[in-house]
């Protein structure tokens, strides 16, 4: 009588998940990162050459960091070994070095692929060099945080960075269809609703497979629309992390867009923050900061625009406050642009740590004491409001000093009248010198 809890040798295999059924034999089913895999490429040039190096493949999730590096090893003849850095630990990293030199003995090389391997501290990334040095591992690292902030220079001058990027709408069409055919059926969606399932991808190929899996399931007689997919799917959230790299991409972005006078792409990047999680009090801020710094005096009207946005927002609260910044960031990107007061700024604090302890001239220090008089404090000071035009010409400098020239406004906005009023009392000034 059989053990009733035998397994039948007959019994039917169940089908593995989509993406490792349809996960890429080899180069040239990759889909998307031709910038890396084509001939002209780094990795098409190293295979080509039969040369691999320690690479660090720095990209977004579901992009194929996994699979380039299984079939990197396949294409050299090397051992793939895979670990990952959130359950790995030292012991564990000292059997993976001592498998592969026992491998490398026996004329068998190894391709140590480390996913997520910005995870590693300092000491365990360390614990990486003799052996990438001597031969015993080819390092490949998977990382979706920027290799310049996580992994450290030692480690870095060893391997080569290699930049995969999101897969494009395109790349998750012809995704989608090699699913289609994987699974002998066709989508039930209406064009526009196959749209949104590439959009809720969000640049993720596994995202995709595993909604595509997610729609198979229902069995559905029709095609659905796109509200009827949304109804039923959750969009993926949006990369952002608010103290790591993405962080600092999306500001960037939207301070770019306002000093390029562009509102419509510096609301995008404004929504795509506040969508992401982003405290709108740190936008507030940085739109102050913005108007400060690429606007000034051009435009001074625009620092009061993005103070009452402020306030209103922190006295509304979201989602009411943030039209007001949001609002704000409209009026800059249209406002005339002037760095000229940052510039001047910048320049006159280099001059004033060059110069160092140089005392202003005598005749505008302050004399509270008949000794500080008698030795000359204040002596001939010109009352600017007793002077033709209420303007002495006199002096302000360090007297060893040569005059500085900081604030030069450019001919926009507001700074237009600026200049003419600092062109006029230069003729003055040079007037009243003589």
């Amino acid at each position: 009588m059989p053990d009733l809890f035998d397994t039948p040798s007959a019994a039917p295999k169940a089908p593995g998940p989509l993406a490792d059924r349809l996960r890429p034999r080899n180069m040239a089913e990759v889909i998307g990162q031709g910038h890396v895999l084509s001939p002209e490429g780094p990795l098409g040039s190293m295979l080509a050459a039969h040369s691999l190096s320690s690479l660090i493949l720095w990209g977004p999730p579901g992009v194929g960091k996994t699979t380039i590096a299984r079939l990197l090893a396949q294409e050299t003849d090397l051992s793939f070994v895979q670990i990952s850095a959130i359950f790995t630990g030292i012991p564990d990293l000292r059997k993976v070095f001592e498998s592969a030199r026992i491998r490398r003995q026996n004329g068998q090389g190894t391709l140590l692929f480390v996913d997520e391997i910005h995870r590693f501290n300092k000491a365990q990334q360390d614990g990486f060099l003799p052996y990438m040095e001597d031969g015993t591992i080819l390092l490949v690292g998977a990382t979706t945080e920027n290799p310049s902030f996580e992994l450290n220079a030692a480690l870095l001058s060893r391997a080569q960075v290699i930049v995969l990027e999101r897969l494009t709408p395109t790349d998750l069409e012809r995704l989608a269809q090699r699913a289609e055919k994987e699974l002998n059926r066709a989508l039930p969606l209406t064009g526009d609703a196959r749209e949104a399932l590439v959009e809720m991808s969000d640049g993720d190929g596994r995202t995709l497979l595993n909604l595509i899996e997610q729609i198979t399931a229902w069995n559905s007689s029709k095609s659905l629309t796109r509200d009827e997919l949304s109804t039923r799917l959750m969009r993926r959230a949006a990369k952002y992390d608010k103290s790591g790299e993405e962080h600092y991409n999306l500001i960037s972005a939207l301070h770019k867009s306002v000093r390029g006078s562009d509102p419509d792409a510096a609301l995008y990047w404004f929504t795509r923050m506040l969508e992401g999680g982003e405290d709108p009090r740190f936008l507030a801020r940085r739109i102050t900061r913005m108007a400060i710094e690429d606007i000034g005096l051009a435009d001074p009207q625009a620092q009061e625009i993005c103070l009452a946005g402020w306030q209103t927002y922190e006295r509304l609260g979201s989602p009411e406050g943030e039209l007001a910044l949001a609002q704000a960031v409209i009026y800059l990107a249209l406002a005339p642009k002037s760095n000229a007061g940052y510039m001047a700024y910048s320049a006159a604090r280099q001059a004033a740590r060059q110069t160092g302890s140089e005392p202003p001239p005598l005749h505008i220090r302050n004399a509270p004491t008949k000794l500080m008089k008698d030795i000359g404090y204040g002596a001939d000071y010109a009352y600017d409001h007793d002077a033709e035009d209420g303007f002495s010409g006199q002096n302000y400098f360090p007297e060893t000093m040569k005059r500085g020239i900081y604030y030069t406004p450019p001919e926009r906005g507001f700074e237009r009248e600026l200049k003419k009023r600092i062109e006029y009392f230069a003729k003055l000034r040079a007037k009243r010198q003589t």
